[in-house]
């Protein structure tokens, strides 16, 4: 039988989500284990977490870890979902707090303890399991820098435990500018040897790098599209990781997310009030018409487009080149739905305008799944104006939904919409993050709309079409592991 691939990662859906990776882990380790391959998931025990149906039962109690004192345990339930082997480890100190990661102020000051405590664990209790079963895993996934420890205790390990001696590890990085960087005095007690700690390891201008650590030690690197591994080579999106990325290059790929449609497809999503498809589209405009009574807009906009953004409010989102445009697309008499939360300053003016622009503007300052379904499906357009874009997912979502994107040309964006005017096109791209480029592209989309209803929908037909499964990402995944020596 083949050896486990283990993921770990610090969300999964639709046990915790801030963001596409909880969407990632939510679908490509069920997509894997559709395909035969067998893996499991090692996340965090949240206060928050939403179980569900799931049953939860505790695997193994008091699993030591030593971390950030010698007695410090850990206790591991498990649950299965969709095939996979899901383990919660669970210490109350670290997790049971009202966010994954921070508040409204900011972080959380022990992140860099939180989650060096969560590799830590996550690294016993597969040792502890290996006593058990007699097996190491084959592979280690980690992903982002919540878990980008685990590359380097396993390089390390090797050297002296021969149970780690065929093991491998690969670091998916979802988004290179969140890469865990503390104070250098965190690297103490980590658990990496003192040798780790140098300009080519762990080290980085002073600080305890995490991510870093991971590209440095992982015996393969992987990103979230193809167009992002080629980004994040550069100085203008490697943010400062640039140089030790084209150093691990040769070990170094991209590969595009994919969309989960058991959850996002208006055929058979439950959150919207019809449900249509590429074939039946009638069903989209009642949504539209549902969407904007639910949020108190004006009616006649079900006779003028509907513009939506799902995403936090940050500056990496571009919700600033939106606010910046805002007051032009309400002269113009467009409709806009903001749905996210982040930046203070961001919430406080979307706010303020929405009592400005009452009718024509709704802000959202929260998330929730149930809308963010309804205005895929209720809205004409779907704006993603974000600086960097290591893949995305909801542009995918979007084009499902026949809700084509007006998107920055970066990352997966590139990779995913065949921008206007070629002519297999499905959505609008932009080049340059600049206000006027975004405003310059939303007239576009929004003159076709008008005067070109026959283009329109050729576009949205085309856009419903699109196909971006895990199964296609997942039969990459199996490439990468089997060069990492794991077989079937």
């Amino acid at each position: 039988m083949a050896r486990r691939i283990v993921f770990v990662a610090s969300e999964i859906y639709p046990f915790s989500k801030s963001g596409g990776l909880g969407d990632v882990m939510g679908a490509l380790p069920p997509a894997l284990a559709r395909m035969g391959v067998p893996v499991s998931v090692i996340t965090p025990f949240y206060g928050r977490l939403r179980t569900g149906e799931s049953l939860l039962k505790m695997t193994m109690e008091n699993c030591p870890v030593g971390y950030p004192w010698p007695p410090i345990t850990t206790d591991v339930f498990e649950t299965e979902y969709k095939g996979v082997t899901v383990y919660f480890l669970h210490r109350g100190e670290y997790f049971d707090r009202r966010q994954y990661y921070n508040e409204y102020k900011g972080d959380y000051f022990d992140n860099a303890e939180r989650f060096i405590f969560f590799c830590r664990a996550a690294f016993s209790f597969l040792r502890a399991q290996g006593e058990i079963t007699g097996e190491a895993p084959a592979v280690i996934h980690a992903h982002d820098w919540q878990a980008a420890l685990l590359p380097g205790l396993l390089h390390f390990a090797r050297q002296r435990d021969p149970f780690w001696a065929s093991t491998r590890s690969l670091i998916t990085i979802h988004n290179i500018a969140f890469q865990g960087r503390f104070s250098s005095r965190l690297f103490t007690d980590c658990g990496l040897p003192p040798e780790a700690w140098t300009p080519e390891g762990a080290e980085y201008y002073g600080d305890f790098n995490l991510l870093k650590t991971a590209i440095a030690y992982a015996d393969m690197v992987s990103t979230v599209s193809p167009s992002y591994a080629r980004e994040i080579l550069t100085e203008r999106f490697g943010f400062g990781l640039d140089g030790i990325l084209r150093h691990r290059e040769q070990h170094l790929s991209g590969i595009l997310n994919g969309a989960d449609y058991s959850i996002w497809d208006p055929r058979t999503d439950r959150s919207i009030p019809e449900r249509y498809s590429r074939q039946d589209i009638l069903g989209k405009a009642a949504c539209k018409t549902s969407l904007i009574r639910q949020l108190g807009l004006s009616p006649h906009l079900a006779d003028r487009p509907l513009l939506g953004f799902i995403g936090r409010l940050r500056g990496q989102k571009g919700i600033d080149l939106l606010i910046d445009i805002l007051p032009e697309l309400m002269k113009r008499d467009l409709g806009v739905i903001v749905l996210g939360e982040g930046n203070l300053r961001f919430e406080q003016t979307l706010v303020r305008m929405m009592d400005e622009y009452k009718g024509l503007l709704h802000a959202a300052v929260t998330y929730t799944e149930d809308l963010a379904h309804r205005i895929q499906a209720g809205s004409d357009c779907f704006l993603m104006p974000s600086r960097f874009e290591p893949c995305g997912l909801t542009q995918m979502y979007a084009l499902r939904y026949g809700t084509p994107p007006i998107a920055m040309g970066a990352g997966g964006l590139r990779d995913s919409i065949i921008p206007y005017p070629h002519p297999k096109s499905t959505g609008f791209i932009f080049q340059n993050p600049e206000p006027q480029d975004f405003l310059r592209t939303i007239l576009q989309a929004v003159d076709i709309w008008e005067n070109n209803p026959e283009t329109w929908q050729d576009m949205v037909q085309r856009a419903m079409s699109q196909a971006f499964t895990w199964d296609k990402s997942g039969k990459q995944y199996v490439e990468l592991y089997r060069q990492l020596g794991w077989s079937e």
